[in-house]
């Protein structure tokens, strides 16, 4: 049944059948919410911490390109997560990541992202809805309850009515007021829906995880991050009604098997490293997909763990990435430590290949400006970053390569998504190389993006591996030729 005057559903996208294994349980639902805000990342880390504790092994998934989040998943459970991403990857490719993450875990918690309908059109393009689809995921929908009783039954309705193949397995009400509020709402959603409720969240004073500029604070960053989950699973263990949760997701149907992931320029089990690529992963910079680093361990690399923060010297690399994160709350700290600045600066000067993503970026450039004070980074590119009080650039980014570089071929397309609150502003006179012209996006100036210099190619752009399937190779290509000069 459809909504009067919503739009014609594409058909349900569930994992195709090949031949091979019989159709195998997977355990797995999805948390969504009706809009950003509605709490479903509260119950998400709480469901995953307390599974956990109990003894499960939860493998965590974050939809969309959403690297905090999936970082605090990741440590309520102990596993790395993954991002679901259905803008950056087939329908195809989403069921071989999930299967692949799945070999590993009894029990699969998908977080969904904004509304659970809202995508990147009207007809609903790349929502959490479709990925659900896509995973053929039962949803348990978590419903902000304020000021509101009877008329959550109707959002419920509509909710079950708009888009055929989407299975609704349960609500969650959040921020409810009190006993009789709980009251008011069960006898309306059991009155008018056949939609089971899982469970009545009360108000919470205070967050346990506090929020800053671009979301949740770090947990890299925050002091008592584990005790701060332990908090939210208590609250999830008090109001919710755990065994009924999972045996949504044990009832989930079973997940025939789908062709295997294919890794970009994978060389296969047992072949040893041709290069060491560095990679820094500190409370600065700690933006990075997984598969990323999988992709280019799976290319040949050895990954090698750095800190910006930390002035001991490093090993001998022949490749360095630099992910995004917060290089604005550590400023001060990156600014201080001028051996590592020179280290990265030389690095650059040698034609090393040095792949930056975003707070990379921003390290790269002269210095970083918040509030009107400089503070001194790598001096790469004659630029400097200034921080502003609103996002500069959100969003997704369609991307098109027009310079040659070490990691993509020129005329290459790909989708990337960006995220940042400062600007790029050049210094008088620079002569700047952007090796990428966007379609879509604000990039870093004037619709263009991935600032050259020699074998440096940095931008605000975040791309993905598995949807850029040349990155990955190129990359330990140009880290092999360093390791060749270099004797």
């Amino acid at each position: 049944m459809r909504a009067q005057g919503s739009p014609e559903p594409s058909p349900p996208a569930s994992p195709a059948p090949v031949n091979g294994p019989p159709s195998l349980p997977r355990p797995r639902l999805m948390i969504a919410g009706l809009s950003g805000g509605a709490g479903k990342t509260l119950v998400s880390l709480g469901l995953c911490r307390a599974w956990t504790r109990a003894g499960l092994t939860v493998r965590p998934f974050k939809k969309g390109p959403d690297y905090i989040d999936a970082g605090w998943l990741g440590l309520a459970t102990g596993l790395p997560p993954t991002n679901l991403d259905p803008f950056f990857l087939s329908p195809e490719q989403l069921q071989a990541l999930f299967q692949y993450r799945l070999q590993e875990g009894e029990l699969a918690v998908v977080e969904g992202n904004r509304g659970l309908f809202d995508g990147h059109d009207v007809e609903g393009a790349c929502a959490s809805s479709r990925l659900a689809r896509t995973l053929d995921c039962p949803v348990v929908l978590v419903i902000d309850a304020t000021k509101m009783t009877r008329t959550i039954a109707a959002i419920i309705q509509g909710v079950q009515r708009f888009e055929e193949g989407m299975q609704l397995a349960g609500v969650i009400c959040n921020r409810t007021a009190g006993d009789r509020h709980r009251d008011s709402l069960r006898q309306a959603i059991e009155q008018y829906t056949d939609v089971p409720i899982m469970g009545m969240l009360p108000k919470i004073k205070q967050n346990p995880i506090p929020e800053r500029h671009m979301g949740l604070m770090s947990m890299r960053e925050q002091e008592g991050a584990e005790a701060a989950l332990d908090a939210i699973a208590d609250i999830i263990e008090r109001h919710l009604d755990l065994d009924r949760l999972r045996t949504v997701a044990q009832e989930a149907s079973a997940w025939h098997p789908v062709p295997e992931l294919v890794w970009p320029g994978d060389r296969g089990p047992g072949e040893r490293p041709v290069a060491r690529i560095g990679y820094v992963r500190d409370a600065a910079l700690w933006f990075y997909y997984e598969e990323n680093l999988e992709a280019l361990r799976r290319a040949g690399a050895k990954l090698v763990p750095l800190s910006l923060l930390d002035p001991a010297p490093w090993p001998e690399i022949h490749g360095l990435y630099l992910g995004g994160g917060f290089p604005e709350a550590l400023a001060e700290q990156l600014a201080a430590n001028a051996p590592v600045r020179q280290r990265v600066r030389m690095l650059a000067e040698m034609g090393v290949p040095i792949f930056a993503e975003c707070g990379g970026f921003m390290y790269l450039a002269n210095s970083l400006r918040i509030n009107g004070k400089d503070y001194p980074m790598a001096g790469v590119f004659p630029v400097h970053t200034e921080l502003s009080s609103h996002p500069v650039g959100l969003g997704y980014v369609q991307a098109e390569v027009v310079a040659e570089n070490p990691f993509l071929p020129l005329g290459t397309t790909f989708h990337g998504h960006e995220f940042h609150y400062s600007r790029c502003v050049a210094a008088d006179g620079a002569v700047l190389t952007l090796g990428l012209r966007l379609h879509k996006g604000e990039g870093m100036l004037a619709g263009y993006d991935g600032l050259l210099y020699k074998n440096v190619m940095a931008s605000y752009t975040h791309t993905h591996a598995l949807a850029l399937p040349d990155w990955a190779p190129r990359f330990v290509q140009a880290a092999m030729a360093t390791r060749r000069l270099a004797g």
